[in-house]
Parts: C-alpha cells; sequence; structure tokens
C-alpha cells in the first residue's frame, strides 16, 4: 500500500451556495399563509361570506353618501382590508396563478429584502392597489380579494435588478442569494434600459387588454382588478429603493446589457 499526504486526501470545502430553485423562507411562510387562511373555505357559507366582507376590501364602505348601511367589521374594517383582502383568494387556481409569478420575483426579492421588509413591502403595495382600485371604483360592492397587486408590487421592485448581470434574469448569474444582491439600477437608468422597457411594455398590455377585456382569472364570473394591479406595480418600482439595503453600484458596474453606471436612488 501506498501512503499520500494528508492534505491530498482532504477536499477542500465548498462555499454554500443556495440553489436558484430553493424558496427562501419568508417567501415560504407568505405562501403557507395564503394557503393556512384558504382553508376558510370549508366552514359553512354564511360565515364564509362573512370573513370576506369583514376582510375583503369593499370600496362602497368607504362611501360617504351612505345612509343607514352597515358593513360587517366596522370602522376597523376600513384599516385593515386595505392589507387583509391580500390574503383571502377565491379558489386554488386564483392562488396558484399568484404564486407561479411569485416563483422567480418574490424569491429573489424576499433574498435580497429579508423577511421583514419583505413582508412590510407586500402590505405596501397592496395597500397601494387597494387605493387605486377604491379611486377607479368609488362605489363598487363588491369585495376584491387576492395578492396580484402584491405580486404585480413585487415584480416592478425585482426588475429593478432583474436584468443586471449575476441576476436572476440575466444570462450570466450565479447561486441564489448572489442574484438577488446585485446592485440595482436607479429608475431613472431602468426607465432607460431595452430589457425593462420590453417588460414594462408586455406587463401593462396584458393588464390593459384583460381590463378592456373584462376577461377573468381564478374566479368564475369574477374580472380581473387591472387598476390594483398597476397601483400595486407603480407603487413596488417607485418605492423599491426605500426597502432596499443593498448598497449603492460603484461606478461603471455593468448591468446585463452595458458596461454602464447601475446605481440606485
Amino acid at each position: 500500500m501506498e501512503s499520500q499526504p494528508y492534505s491530498s486526501l482532504v477536499e477542500p470545502p465548498d462555499t454554500p451556495r443556495e440553489p436558484i430553485l430553493t424558496l427562501p423562507g419568508a417567501l415560504t411562510a407568505y405562501i403557507a399563509l395564503i394557503a393556512a387562511i384558504h382553508l376558510r373555505v370549508l366552514l359553512p357559507a354564511e360565515l364564509e361570506n362573512w370573513t370576506i366582507d369583514v376582510f375583503g376590501f369593499i370600496p362602497k364602505r368607504y362611501d360617504s353618501t351612505l345612509l343607514n348601511i352597515t358593513f360587517p367589521g366596522g370602522a376597523g374594517a376600513k384599516v385593515w382590508t386595505f392589507v387583509t383582502y391580500s390574503l383571502l383568494h377565491a379558489n386554488l387556481s386564483h392562488i396558484g396563478f399568484n404564486v407561479l409569478w411569485l416563483l422567480p420575483f418574490g424569491s429573489a426579492l424576499a433574498r435580497r429584502f429579508g423577511p421583514v421588509r419583505f413582508f412590510i413591502f407586500m402590505a405596501v403595495t397592496a395597500a397601494a392597489g387597494a387605493l387605486a382600485h377604491l379611486v377607479t371604483h368609488e362605489h363598487a360592492i363588491a369585495p376584491m380579494i387576492g395578492a396580484s397587486a402584491s405580486v404585480s408590487g413585487a415584480m416592478a421592485a425585482a426588475i429593478r435588478f432583474a436584468f443586471v448581470r449575476g441576476s436572476f434574469l440575466s444570462f450570466s448569474r450565479g447561486d441564489a442569494d448572489a442574484a438577488a444582491k446585485v446592485p440595482a439600477l436607479s429608475l431613472a437608468r431602468a426607465l432607460r434600459n431595452p430589457r425593462v422597457l420590453g417588460f414594462l411594455a408586455v406587463w401593462f398590455g396584458v393588464n390593459i387588454i384583460f381590463g378592456l377585456g373584462s376577461i377573468s382569472i381564478g374566479a368564475e364570473g369574477a374580472s380581473v382588478a387591472w387598476q390594483a394591479h398597476i397601483g400595486g406595480f407603480l407603487a413596488g418600482l417607485m418605492l423599491f429603493s426605500l426597502f432596499d439595503p443593498v448598497p449603492r453600484a460603484t461606478p461603471h458596474a455593468a448591468d446585463a446589457s452595458s458596461p454602464d453606471e447601475a446605481g440606485r436612488v
């Protein structure tokens, strides 16, 4: 038998790398919460309807012209429903559609922001979506439910760094944590980036088509609240920098399509 030096028998440990397809804990908890809340469908019909009335977003609840009409939840519901509506869904396909878009964009954002920032961000974009829906549906009595406004906000925030070289939508990327923490583009630079502009054109085009065509997704007979989507999207795009913990890019940091500076505001 031949003896070999100890150093040749022991391989150096690999640097831990987070697989791209592994969900971060914050996003897993968010999806689990939505799934747990959806168990309300097992309640008797009267109680389930009461839950939607109390926690869903009803624009007519804020109608100052109403006389002698009382909505379940009282004054408190005028506050909490700006967020709680986003945790209610009509059915499993409604949940699945939102989760499908959260997997790439929400995962990257949760890794970048961390749990606290991520949950607050999702609440803020939900409120922005509810506000947009309220402004455009002032007298609507049908409850709005679903996480689509927050999902739209997450997508908008993620495109601020998604196309930067090394990020999760670029052609060259590393592990998931590194891909989620590349320096972001400033809002001005993002709006000049061809890939970001292409994404915006497709996203707004699809939502306008849904709105004009009254197309429904996820709920029988329920139309898409596309104004809420746009409200959440714009909030995510513009408020991203308030939540982003990643430092500004150094001069001449490259994005996926050019060697220009990639700073953030």
